[in-house]
């Protein structure tokens, strides 16, 4: 079992296929069985977005596997998930949001310094097929950049 500060779950793929804007750490609202769940690094975000519902923000498509010692009051794996930010920050998304190519990912999920599961989610737009390989050529020429300083 991992500590609880060291939980540090990604999602990788969320840079290269978007361009990050804007940067937050959102609080989430979670079941018992959930948090001990993602303690033990039991949790993927990969396919995961963000929508707003009902005034609020929600996390859809996260996966926090079932906790393995909970009985019936396990949690569904996959259910939608509210994230605990200010109103001044939920209006501002909610305006950038709402507008043409713009989306909100979560990048990673973490565990505070007081024991609370935070997200960090970021403002993203997505990127065309020529940036995507334009960040598969940095990444490789970095590579080989590094190699050479090595040797």
């Amino acid at each position: 079992m991992a500590l609880a500060a060291n939980i540090n779950i990604k999602n990788k793929r969320a840079s290269f296929e978007y361009h990050l804007l804007d940067k937050y750490v959102a609080g989430i609202q979670l079941l018992g069985t959930e948090i001990k769940s993602i303690r033990e690094g039991k949790a993927n975000i990969n396919d995961s977005f963000c929508a707003f519902f009902d005034k609020g923000l929600y996390i859809r498509n996260m996966h926090i596997a079932e906790y393995s010692h909970g009985s019936f009051y396990n949690h569904e794996s996959k259910r939608d998930r509210q994230l605990l930010l200010t109103n001044k920050e939920l209006k501002k998304l909610k305006i950038k949001g709402d507008e043409k190519g713009f989306t909100i990912v979560p990048l990673r999920i973490f565990i505070s310094d007081r024991g609370f599961a935070k997200v960090e989610i970021a403002l993203a737009q997505g990127k065309k097929d020529f940036d995507k390989r334009e960040t598969l050529k940095e990444r490789d020429s970095k590579r080989e950049l590094d190699r050479a300083m090595k040797k």
